[in-house]
């Protein structure tokens, strides 16, 4: 029988979103520990949704139903990991969904391994973040979803699906198992028809998926070698810098975060990690070493991204090298992430509109700043993916974070996405926006393919939302 909570209504980190500007309407908690309690929640009737690390800022996860964690559906221990390596050499681990990031990078940490890359908090799921396109940063760094090589879903009819990358189709079983791993390459392209049962389930499609095609139970990434990572800062870039090289100043190091106030005179700060085997042949990696970054200087104390916040939070810095799971995310795993106190933003345009959109956006720096706490500009690189943000380009992501004045927030953004619209600025999926599903499907041309899609794995809508209604048309 799957554990239910007697009272939903008591523990806020249950009954509201991290951030607590949310206030969920699930009747219920189920917190499924094996494949067939997934399967007899999703088919027990009425709506269902997955909730994750609760980290969104709008009601992609709400539902007036049931809310499905798997945060007790096999946990990640280190002792019980286990990293497969196939015959071609690619190096895969399957975890649960429900995972969290950094869960996962420790554990993997004690096989000498890492994954690619991590978001700036640690503390997110697996399943969640890959869902709505989360990322970290680098120019050569695909979102967190770049590294997933296989999923295991379950569908609102509880058939279990397993989708490969590489794969057009998915095989289709009514029994527990893990999602074998697969691979690392080119993304299925096979093209779904909506009106035949036995269509295919894409790789593209069942990423991103906003969580409209199932609860996704196992996940298999791509892992690589253990790689040690420094983090530098400098602060004061000038604007002058950034717009005469944006290119340069992004692409210094493994992952770079840009963190601006939009004071008149220079941006905040600049987050340089860099990969330690590679500092030295990166073009422009061995400025981090320096004191003088494009400008900018470097910083000699631990900073926090936020003014005036104390850095004990922070993954380390002042160049000390350490494990890259200690370092590409922005917070300790340790520690309550972020602020907390506040709504968040996103806005991801093609790279090569990269200044033109972060000046847009500069010229309604009176409007932003009155409500702002902080803007961070990174990068990512293409990934393919149906509703991915970067799915069809190298990408530049502006991300505000806000104070919480909701309503005066809400009020702006459509002012923002105005200004970003000539360079067709896709809204982060987990974050606060109002671009409507007409919009959104001049911006994602498969988008009513995924609908349909959806419409066929979930024919009685037990996955369905507000969020999903709105966005999904």
């Amino acid at each position: 029988m799957v554990s239910v909570t007697d009272d939903v209504s008591t523990p806020t980190t249950i009954r509201s979103n991290w951030a607590g500007n949310l206030e969920y309407r699930a009747a219920r908690l189920l917190r499924p520990t094996t494949l067939e309690e997934v399967r007899e929640a999703v088919t027990a009737g009425g709506p269902v949704r997955a909730v994750g690390s609760r980290h969104c800022f709008n009601d992609i996860a709400d539902t007036t139903g049931t809310h499905l964690s798997l945060e007790s559906f096999e946990p990640v221990d280190a002792s019980t990991l286990t990293v497969d390596t196939d015959a071609h050499g690619a190096t895969t681990v399957t975890v649960s969904g429900g995972a969290r990031y950094g869960d996962l990078a420790t554990a993997l940490y004690a096989h000498g391994y890492a994954v690619p890359n991590l978001a700036s908090l640690p503390h997110i799921s697996v399943a969640g973040a890959i869902a709505t396109a989360t990322h970290g940063s680098g120019v050569t760094n695909q979102g967190l979803g770049g590294a997933v090589v296989a999923l295991e879903i379950v569908t609102a009819t509880g058939e279990v699906l397993t989708v490969r990358r590489g794969d057009g189709a998915a095989e289709t079983s009514g029994d527990a198992g893990s999602a074998a791993a697969a691979a690392a390459g080119s993304a299925g392209a096979a093209e779904l028809d909506a009106d035949t049962d036995s269509a295919p389930l894409p790789f593209d499609a069942a990423v991103v998926h906003l969580g409209a095609l199932g609860v996704v139970t196992r996940v298999t990434l791509a892992v690589e070698p253990t790689f040690d990572v420094r983090q530098d800062v400098f602060v004061d870039l000038p604007w002058e810098a950034f717009e005469r090289d944006a290119g340069a100043v992004l692409g210094a190091a493994y992952s770079v975060s840009v963190f601006t106030t939009w004071r008149d005179d220079a941006m905040d700060q600049v987050w340089l990690k860099s990969r330690v085997d590679e500092i030295e042949t990166r073009p422009g990696g061995a400025l981090a070493l320096g004191e003088d970054f494009h400008g900018a200087r470097r910083s000699p104390v631990p900073l926090h991204p936020l003014p005036g916040i104390s850095a004990e939070s922070c993954t380390e810095q002042l160049g000390v090298a350490g494990p890259a799971h200690e370092r590409l995310a922005h917070f300790k795993m340790d520690f309550t992430p972020s602020n907390g106190d506040e709504l968040q933003s996103e806005y991801i345009v093609p790279r090569e509109h990269a200044v033109a959109a972060v000046a847009a956006v500069r010229a309604l720096r009176e409007q932003i700043v009155p409500l702002l706490q902080v803007t961070e500009i990174r990068t990512m690189a293409a990934d393919g993916f149906w509703l991915s943000p970067s799915g069809a380009q190298d990408s530049v992501g502006i991300h505000f974070t806000w104070l919480q004045r909701q309503p005066e927030v809400e009020a702006l953004l459509p002012v923002i996405e105005a200004a970003l619209a000539p360079f067709d600025a896709r809204p982060h999926w987990g974050k606060l926006f109002t671009t409507d599903a007409a919009r959104l499907a001049e911006l994602y041309p498969r988008l009513p393919e995924l609908r349909a899609l959806a419409a066929r794995l979930d024919p009685e809508g037990v996955l369905r939302n507000d969020y999903l209604d709105r966005v999904l048309g």
